[in-house]
């Protein structure tokens, strides 16, 4: 059931790390989970900004930090943090999944490619 802030606690992630990265080969600096339908995108600061671009195209407008510790939600649609539900889980990667991630497709100067 979705609620009127684009958020379905019901839906699992759709899995460990940004889906188009890993279609890719790509890689990414931080993940973000869509709170509607689970999609699991990098961060704006990773090279390809695979979150963003599913807002973009969807409009699903809620993320949810998908990194151990942390477990705020922000909305495209207001530029600002949102309160939000407890999502199904899990609540973030792997603990043993690399940062920037995922292991052996970060390049060794990894820094030089990062958006600020």
């Amino acid at each position: 059931m979705k609620s009127e802030f684009g958020i379905r606690p019901d839906v699992p992630p759709s899995g460990t790390g940004c889906v188009e990265c890993l279609a890719s080969g790509g890689w990414w600096l931080h993940l973000r989970r869509c709170a509607e339908c689970g999609h699991i995108g990098c961060c704006d600061t990773s090279p390809s900004q695979h979150a963003t671009a599913h807002f973009k195209e969807t409009g699903h407008p809620v993320i949810r930090s998908f990194e151990p510790g942390e477990s705020w939600f922000y909305s495209y649609e207001t530029d600002d943090a949102v309160a939000g539900e407890h999502l199904a889980p899990p609540q973030h990667h792997p603990l043993e999944q690399t940062v920037p991630g995922p292991e052996g497709s970060v390049p060794g100067d990894w820094r030089q490619h990062l958006h600020t």
